[in-house]
C-alpha cells in the first residue's frame, strides 16, 4: 500500500472506535510549481506540496463535519473526534445519509487523466520567458502582466462505511500571459492560455504569447456604442460562463432552496429545441472527466436538456433527497458538459450570419441575478455591420434576462473551446439590450 492508502485504512480504524452509524471521507496529496515571468525578471517560483482530509460523520441523520490540512495520526484523530462532537449537538436533518450502495463506484474505469511533468526550475522559467517575450516583440505591445508556467499533479481517495475506497488520480499544466498594447493614450489589455492535462498537448509558448500580443492589439481603437437593441455573440470562451448559469439554475439545491429562476423546470423548455445539454464525464483524457462524484457515486453519460427540453437537474444525494428523487452523481458539480452545435461553422461564419450587432470577447462584473435571472454585465468587443468587424467596442453594459437569452439563442458554433469544463462554441444571441452612449 501506498502512504495515502495507509492513511485511508487507519482513518477508517479511527472512524470505528468512535461508534458512528456512517461516515464519509475524503484525502488527498498534491503537489507542483508555479513560475510568474513579467518583463523578462522571475517575479515568483513557488513549490507547491498540499495535503488535506474532509470527513463527514453520522450518528442515525444527525451530521458532523471536520478538515484538517495535516495526514498524521493525531490530527486524523482530532478532525474525527470533532466531526462526531458536531454530531451530536447538530439538529437531525431527515435528509441525510449516503447515497444508494448500489450506486457506489465499485468499478472505476482508468479515463488517463494523470500525466505528471518532470518540470524544475530552470525549465519552468525559459518556458515562461519564452512566451512573454515572443508577445513583447510585437508592435504597439507596450507592458507585460507576465506570464505565468503552473504543473500539478494529484491523487485523492475517497471512502464511506459502505466499504467503498475509490481513488482518483490527476495532473493539470497551464500557461498563461497577460499583456498591455498602447496606441496615443489609449491602453488595452488582453490575455491568453493554454491548459491540459498532459504537457505535450499545451500550444507552444510562442504561439500563446502571439495571440494574447493579437487580442491586445486588435481592442486598440475602441469606442462606445449608442444604447439599442441587436445580437450578440458570445465567443466560445465567454459563451461558458451564459450555460453555467443555465446548469446553476437546474441545480438541486437551487430547485428545494427555491432560488432559481428556473424554478421547477422539469419537462418544460427552456432553450431552442435544437440544443442539447448532456455531461460525458468518462470520456478519456479530457479536462474536466471525473469517474465518480463527491458521494462516491459512479457518473456515466447523461442528458440534463434535450432538445430544448429539461430532462434532469443536478444533484447530489442530499439534494436528491430533499426533492425525491436519484442522485445524478452530480455532488460538486458537472464533469465535461457538452453543449450541441446547431451551426455550421465558428466565429467568422457566425459573424457574418449575424450581419449587424455585437461580439463580446470580454466580460466585467457580477451582475446577475440567479434568481430572477435578471442579467447585467459591463462588456467590451467588436461591432459587426454587413457581416464584417468594423471596430473594437468597450465602455458598454449588455442587459437581459437570462430566461430570454437562454430562448434567444439562434446558433452554437462548432468552434468548441476545450479548455473549459463547460464545453461550447460561440454562441449567438438573437436580442439583446445595450447600454452605451446617450
Amino acid at each position: 500500500m501506498n502512504s495515502l492508502e495507509q492513511t485511508t485504512q487507519l482513518a477508517i480504524e479511527l472512524l470505528k472506535q468512535q461508534k458512528v452509524t456512517d461516515f464519509e471521507f475524503s484525502l488527498g496529496k498534491s503537489s507542483g510549481v508555479s513560475t510568474t515571468i513579467r518583463l523578462s525578471n522571475v517575479e515568483t517560483l513557488e513549490y507547491h506540496l498540499d495535503t488535506s482530509f474532509d470527513v463527514s460523520v453520522y450518528f442515525g441523520k444527525n451530521k458532523g463535519q471536520a478538515s484538517s490540512g495535516d495526514l498524521s495520526k493525531k490530527s486524523l484523530k482530532n478532525a474525527i473526534e470533532s466531526a462526531s462532537l458536531i454530531a451530536k449537538y447538530t439538529q437531525e436533518d431527515p435528509f441525510n445519509g449516503l447515497a444508494p450502495k448500489e450506486r457506489m463506484a465499485w468499478d472505476i474505469p482508468d479515463l488517463d487523466l494523470y500525466h505528471p511533468w518532470s518540470l524544475d526550475a530552470k525549465q519552468s522559467i525559459e518556458i515562461a520567458k519564452e512566451c512573454e517575450q515572443a508577445a513583447l516583440e510585437q508592435s504597439e505591445i507596450d507592458n507585460s502582466d507576465g506570464a505565468e508556467l503552473s504543473s500539478f499533479e494529484g491523487e485523492s481517495i475517497y471512502s464511506n462505511s459502505n466499504g467503498l475506497v475509490a481513488k482518483l488520480k490527476n495532473s493539470r499544466h497551464s500557461l498563461h500571459c497577460s499583456l498591455i498594447a498602447k496606441r496615443d493614450n489609449e491602453m488595452q489589455t488582453a490575455y491568453e492560455y493554454g491548459i491540459a492535462l498532459d504537457s505535450k498537448d499545451l500550444p507552444k509558448p510562442s504561439d500563446i504569447g502571439l495571440k494574447a500580443a493579437k487580442f491586445a492589439k486588435d481592442k486598440l481603437g475602441s469606442r462606445s456604442l449608442k444604447s439599442q437593441k441587436c445580437p450578440i455573440i458570445f465567443t466560445s470562451r465567454q459563451a461558458s460562463g451564459l450555460f453555467s448559469q443555465l446548469l446553476g439554475a437546474l441545480s438541486g439545491s437551487r430547485q428545494y432552496k427555491k432560488t432559481s429562476f428556473l424554478l421547477g423546470s422539469l419537462e418544460k423548455i427552456v432553450l431552442p429545441e435544437s440544443i442539447s445539454i448532456f455531461e460525458d464525464p468518462l470520456k478519456i483524457k479530457t479536462l474536466g472527466a471525473r469517474a465518480f462524484d463527491q458521494d462516491g457515486v459512479l457518473k456515466n453519460k447523461q442528458y440534463f436538456v434535450e432538445n430544448g427540453r429539461v430532462r434532469s437537474y443536478l444533484m447530489g444525494q442530499y439534494a436528491a433527497n430533499q426533492l425525491g428523487l436519484e442522485s445524478t452523481a452530480n455532488s460538486g458539480g458537472v464533469s465535461n458538459c457538452c453543449i450541441n452545435s446547431n451551426f455550421d461553422g465558428g466565429i467568422e461564419e457566425l459573424t457574418a450570419n449575424m450581419s449587424r450587432g455585437l461580439i463580446v470577447t470580454d466580460l466585467m462584473g457580477q451582475g446577475i441575478n440567479a434568481t430572477t435571472g435578471d442579467y447585467s454585465r459591463g462588456a467590451s468587443g467588436f461591432w459587426v455591420e454587413n457581416g464584417e468587424i468594423q471596430f473594437p467596442v468597450s465602455g458598454i453594459t449588455i442587459a437581459g434576462n437570462l430566461k430570454d437569452m437562454l430562448k434567444n439563442v439562434a446558433s452554437i458554433g462548432n468552434d468548441i473551446d476545450t479548455r473549459s469544463n463547460i464545453k461550447v462554441g460561440s454562441t449567438l444571441i438573437s436580442e439583446m439590450t445595450i447600454a452605451g452612449e446617450g
